[in-house]
């Protein structure tokens, strides 16, 4: 069957654009996978047409089909089975347009997402999406995904940022909605069955994205915070005093913190290391000196009313970039051991008291591990990173999840924030969608994938 498909593959495509079992698995799956990539044919279209020919055969021979980006997902939303196809848009990184006057970019599903934010800053525009893999990550990816990323709370989720979609059905039916418009209400706006759905409703090929005016003024300070509540008060305090140009609020518990600023971690702690919590805190704005002075000021009240402890400043954009740095090493997490990782949702009111008992019920039934937090708390989300050693991952994997999963659903949170559900969260879908809402979406799965093949058993 194997070489039926890639026989198959290679009429659509060519020769050169198939890739068979044996060099599939010579392939990189990314440094959070463990595992060998596997698949019947690795095929790699350079267009719309082609996608929607490769799903009308895979369709016809009821062949099932993964999508894969840029492989940087963290939940096996791309794992593939011997007898897939997998369907690669490593071939699909056109911009075909940045239209300056309207603010928005059409793209190939395929580019990466470094790609867009430095070909759109030529044009003094932004793509505000940013993520730790933006080097790796594609557009369709995100978008596959609803990626979130640093700076949602002022931008959201790639949701926001999307207008457009063009999208091949299980049965190679071509969608293009390929919407320009800001406002466009004119019935369903079907680009939300996609964004978020992992590829299991149909395989986006080419987005039209909402681009924003490049701000002219970045600040940022990283600063020490004693205590949670006053944590929670300088987000507030923060987001009213700048006037909306915040747009990043990065936490960071004191163990993460410590970890990325002690060798072998190349980063260098800009405050002192004995305050519990660290925040990253960024304003974007128009005028560097206006925005600077009212920067400054916000630190200032927010010291004297006791919000922070300590605090540095960026004096130069290498400094911002150093801030940055920190926060982004979270390949840290690899040393000594085997990270389990989490990327949950709660109300902000109920984390100290999630971390406190997290810390508690891991210390009393995991003998022997490390436990880091940080994340994206002006939305709600954190990643939580729980290290076991190796010769214990998968003994100990489902105790650690149902420890770290099992608190939410009494708290109104979820089990993901922005990473998706694949493969790992599947078994704690239940935790943060109900009967009636899982009943809604199988439906949409049946009615546009009848017989399965699209990405087949993630998520439900």
């Amino acid at each position: 069957m194997s070489a039926d498909i890639v026989a198959a593959m290679r009429a659509i495509v060519g020769d050169n654009a198939v890739l068979e079992p044996a060099e599939i698995s010579k392939r990189s799956a990314g440094m959070w996978r463990f595992d060998t990539l596997r698949g019947a044919a690795l095929v790699r279209p350079s267009s719309t047409e082609q996608v929607s020919e490769v799903m009308r055969w895979c369709h016809a021979h009821d062949v099932a089909v993964v999508t894969h980006g840029g492989l940087t997902g963290l939940v096996h939303g791309a794992d593939a089975q011997p007898d897939d196809v997998i369907l690669s848009l490593e071939r699909m990184r056109a911009i075909e347009a940045i239209d300056p006057l309207q603010r928005t970019a059409t793209v190939q599903a395929g580019v990466v997402l470094q790609t867009l934010q430095e070909e759109v800053d030529k044009h003094d525009l932004a793509f505000p999406l940013d993520l730790g893999a933006r080097g790796t990550a594609t557009l369709g990816g995100n978008a596959a995904t609803n990626a979130g990323g640093n700076r949602v709370i002022r931008y959201g989720m790639t949701r926001d940022m999307v207008l457009g979609v063009e999208v091949v059905l299980a049965d190679g039916t071509i969608v293009s909605s390929l919407n320009q418009l800001i406002k466009n209400n004119t019935g369903y706006d079907l680009k939300h069955l996609f964004i978020g759905s992992e590829g299991t409703l149909g395989i986006i090929t080419r987005l039209v994205l909402r681009l924003r005016e490049k701000p002219r003024a970045t600040n940022m300070a990283f600063a020490g915070v004693d205590s949670f509540d006053a944590l929670a008060q300088l987000l507030k305090h923060m987001d009213r005093s700048l006037g909306g140009t915040l747009s990043a609020f990065e936490v960071m518990w004191r163990s993460f913190y410590q970890l990325v600023t002690t060798p072998p971690a190349k980063g260098r702690p800009p405050v002192t290391s004995d305050h519990p919590y660290y925040v990253l805190i960024e304003s974007q704005g128009a005028d560097q000196d206006l925005d600077s002075q009212r920067f400054n000021a916000a630190m200032e009240s927010a010291l004297e009313a006791g919000l922070i402890a300590d605090a540095a400043i960026a004096q130069s954009a290498d400094d911002c970039h150093a801030f940055w740095a920190l926060r982004d090493d979270v390949g840290q997490v690899m040393q000594g051991g085997m990270p389990v990782v989490f990327d949950i949702s709660l109300p902000i009111a109920a984390m100290e008291r999630y971390a406190n008992t997290l810390r508690e019920t891991l210390a009393a039934e995991i003998s022997e591990h490390k436990l880091w937090i940080f994340g994206h708390l002006g939305d709600g989300n954190l990643h939580v990173v729980v290290q076991v050693k190796p010769m214990e991952y998968l003994a100990l994997r489902p105790k650690v999840e149902a420890l770290v999963y099992g608190p939410l659903a009494e708290c109104n949170g979820s089990v993901s924030a922005e990473h998706g559900i694949g493969l790992e969260k599947k078994p704690y879908l239940h935790l943060s969608r109900s009967p009636a809402e899982l009943a809604v979406m199988t439906t949409l799965k049946t009615a546009l994938d009848p017989k399965g093949l699209l990405n087949p058993g993630k998520i439900f």
